[in-house]
């Protein structure tokens, strides 16, 4: 980064994901340094000074911290259910934010931040939806801007985790809704984020079927038990962090194990969506059949490939450089972007706008899972565009 700028940071929230998230920016903006954080439990502190990353003073009040710092850039890495909270002092005092997702946890406070947006303005907050930043994701947004499938008719997409990552989540506190809203919010919110940047439309309608039927009691008594060639007990390799739990199967969540789900957009593109915590074959991936072509995508093997519809020509396969770091290459290529944005004043590639439409979106769909019933999803975007003065 070639600024002189700098860049002082504070940080509510200091847990592991966020941890990775400093880190990425400070390596691409090594002038850029976190002067305060507030956390009763930092989980991510051994992860930053293990590389000699200083945090600077530690607060237990959000507020005085803002207060006192006025710092360039406050980081939310706090749970879901702090969010709204955290930004709101985040505007009170001021200053440019940057929060994980999901950017909030329910209806009620999505209306409540579209408020404060439309007061303090939709720029005033940036969200860390990483796969924005994928090199495989601009690879297949250029490929679609090209023609490649003609116009888009269709698209599955999936997101299939190892079992390690899913016992994780039935430990974490991710596991109960009231902290981190829904399995499909916390998990899969940036997956309908891209869905609708490759579509190029709102969501119509939303159907949906899901449960936690794999890490239950009865499958525990079944499945714990192997151990791996070091000895670790399977279920058990993922770092603990906040509130978690000893029990992966059987523990106090409420949260989905598995989900499908199916969208209209109102260009008439239709998808279909299927995750599962607890897969033996790992994918993230997508599909899309247009009227000229398909492309076929993964983001855990970055496979890319496309071929014209009839098959006149051989399927190409694409090369994606995603270099090394965490989140195939994600999470550095997000550290990138945002350094460019507040040192360089370069396009971010999301905004707030993006990330409570993929919320609602996922509420959406959630909705239409718990009531069994077709969510018509036009009022959600004519409340929203309301609350935002647009």
């Amino acid at each position: 980064m070639s600024s002189s700028k700098s860049l002082t940071i504070a940080v509510a929230g200091l847990g592991q994901r966020i941890a990775v998230v400093l880190r990425n920016l400070i390596a691409a903006a090594p002038q850029a340094r976190i002067v305060a954080y507030a956390d009763p439990e930092p989980y991510g502190l051994p992860s930053l000074t293990k590389r000699g990353i200083g945090t600077g003073r530690v607060y237990s009040d959000v507020a005085t911290m803002l207060a006192e710092t006025k710092p360039d850039l406050f980081v939310i890495g706090s749970p879901n259910h702090l969010h709204l909270g955290h930004i709101k002092a985040g505007l009170a005092a001021g200053v440019r934010i940057f929060t994980e997702k999901p950017i909030v946890r329910t209806e009620d406070e999505t209306w409540e931040l579209a408020r404060l947006l439309a007061k303090h303005g939709e720029t005033s907050v940036l969200v860390g939806l990483v796969m924005r930043s994928s090199p495989l994701t601009k690879a297949v947004s250029s490929l679609i801007a090209d023609g490649r499938v003609g116009q888009l008719i269709s698209m599955d997409g999936n997101e299939h985790l190892h079992p390690e990552h899913g016992a994780f989540l039935m430990r974490d506190w991710r596991r109960r809704e009231e902290f981190g809203g829904s399995f499909l919010l916390d998990k899969c919110c940036h997956d309908f984020d891209i869905y609708r940047s490759f579509i190029g439309s709102l969501p119509k309608r939303v159907a949906s079927f899901g449960g936690r039927t794999i890490f239950t009691s009865e499958n525990g008594a079944r499945l714990n038990g192997p151990k791996y060639e070091d000895g670790t007990a399977a279920y058990t390799v993922w770092r603990k962090g906040w509130n978690t739990s000893n029990a992966t199967f059987g523990s106090d969540a409420d949260v989905n194990d598995h989900q499908v789900a199916i969208v209209e957009y109102e260009n008439g593109v239709r998808l279909s969506f299927h995750a599962n915590t607890h897969a033996g074959l790992p994918q993230r991936r997508w599909y899309f059949a247009g009227t000229e072509g398909a492309i076929e995508a993964d983001l855990v093997s970055d496979h890319l490939v496309v071929r014209d519809a009839l098959g006149l020509k051989p399927a190409k396969t694409v090369p994606i450089e995603t270099g090394a770091g965490a989140h195939e290459g994600m999470d550095p290529a997000m550290g990138r972007d945002l350094a460019a944005h507040l040192l360089e004043d370069k396009p971010f590639p999301v905004n707030a706008y993006d990330a409570i439409v993929a919320g609602l979106t996922v509420m959406a769909i959630d909705k239409a899972m718990r009531e069994n019933v077709v969510v018509e999803c036009a009022p959600l975007w004519d409340r929203l565009h309301t609350e935002l003065g647009r």
